[in-house]
């Protein structure tokens, strides 16, 4: 019989990177405390109505990429793609909405998309997002720029440069729309397919191309923001003008720039960290000014941006940056004879009750090969309990990392290690 495994597009994080994963989140945490978001934690999977509705029937997510079922209550349901969506719902729902506004939130946790797997990107992934719901102000859109920034700092990513653009807003922007058709139609049929079956539903998208010859064929195109209203040109004049007041000083307008969700308004911007090839954007976000509406609420102005927990860590590797010490057991206790097992696992109680970690052998291994187990968890000491040691009234202490070594009466071993563990650090 085949051995079963994980499905395509998805992987397990084993214990050698998920401590990785762990630092980052702490970081997201620490940044979202300090610029005031609250943490919510959302479902999983939604109704497919608030995507279909809210992202947009013509987008690829929607289209190709959703994990879309029916349940035994006959609801078509979807296990969600991205966060947006579900926290414009919630922050409905609960009627946040009726008190002091902005509201800021972030949440995290795995997103499912079915797509082609590539370095960086997989069918599972996991996501970390941030939002400020109820502000219009072309302030909140520089804070969640100034957000993703900041947390990219703090985990050590270096060669960062903002990418942005104005996607309009329902007023202009189908003035723009068929300006882009104009300039497309007559030479459509040299367009990939998929640009072609863009051309009449989501012409925009057709800019967002990554074939080099649809890419050679719009780089002429008309740009969004010289088609932009009084009210989106003083918008996104607002941003511009103040990236460079939170260290975005080499921050460029891209005018490809549409991303892939139909309901951003107004400002999109990635952050670019060079790491990855042709996926070199650790961020993506924007302004949705009408979602809630979309998905039935009232008219709601909401930023955001989503950044990909996978891309964080592979781009930190890359850069070499910090993420701290992978975990290791402060102490392995070592039965030196077959009669100390229970004493020794006594001890091991005792030391993580106080509020270190501890860990022993469950194998009836030989002393030696304990020991070689110890250093090869990096355990910080190691306790040794043999019948001489009980018979003592002691306990044998070493410090892997000096190879000092010290006998302790057993009844103060625990204060001796917690002592020995501040000192040494």
């Amino acid at each position: 019989m085949e051995a079963i495994k994980a499905p395509r597009g998805t992987r397990d994080v084993l214990g050698d990177e998920s401590w990785k994963w762990a630092y980052v989140l702490k970081v997201c945490g620490e940044v979202a405390r300090d610029f005031g978001y609250s943490e919510v934690l959302l479902p999983i999977f939604e109704h497919t109505e608030l995507f279909s509705r809210g992202i947009g029937d013509a987008t690829d997510v929607v289209e190709k990429e959703m994990y879309t079922f029916i349940d035994r209550g006959d609801r078509s349901i979807t296990l969600r793609p991205e966060l947006t969506a579900s926290m414009v719902r919630s922050y409905l729902e609960h009627d946040m909405n009726r008190g002091p506004q902005p509201v800021k939130l972030w949440s995290s946790g795995p997103m499912f998309r079915y797509e082609r797997p590539q370095k960086g990107r997989y069918r599972q992934f996991q996501q970390v997002d941030f939002e400020i719901l109820g502000a219009a102000n072309p302030l909140a859109d520089l804070e969640t720029i100034d957000t993703s920034m900041e947390l990219y700092r703090r985990l050590g990513l270096t060669n960062l440069q903002v990418l942005i653009n104005s996607v309009g807003c329902p007023k202009c922007r189908p003035i723009y729309r068929e300006a882009l058709k104009n300039f497309i139609a007559d030479r459509l049929g040299e367009f990939c397919e998929t640009c072609q079956s863009r051309f009449d539903r989501n012409p925009l998208r057709v800019l967002d191309c990554k074939k080099q010859g649809c890419r050679d064929l719009t780089e002429s195109a008309p740009a969004m923001v010289d088609s932009l209203c009084d009210e989106c040109r003083g918008h996104f004049d607002a941003v511009t003008s103040g990236l460079s007041r939170i260290g975005a000083n080499d921050a460029r307008v891209d005018n490809r720039l549409v991303r892939g969700l139909d309901y951003y308004t107004k400002t999109a911007y990635e952050i670019l960290a060079g790491e990855l090839g042709s996926q070199n954007a650790v961020c993506g976000g924007g302004r949705y000014d009408n979602l809630a509406e979309a998905i039935g609420g009232p008219h709601v102005p909401g930023v955001g941006f989503a950044s990909g927990i996978e891309r964080i860590v592979i781009t930190m590797e890359g850069q070499g940056a910090h993420m701290g010490a992978a975990p290791a057991i402060d102490i392995y206790a070592v039965t030196a004879s077959p009669g100390a097992c229970t004493e020794v696992a006594a001890l091991v109680h005792e030391i993580r009750a106080a509020g270190m970690s501890a860990d022993m052998d469950y194998m009836n291994r030989a002393m030696r090969v304990q020991m070689k187990h110890a250093s090869s968890t990096g355990a910080r000491f190691v306790c040794i309990i043999g019948e001489d040691e009980i018979a003592a009234g002691t306990v044998g202490i070493k410090d892997m990392a000096s190879g000092e070594q010290e006998s302790s009466p057993r009844s103060g071993v625990v204060a001796r290690l917690a002592e020995w563990k501040e000192v040494s650090k």
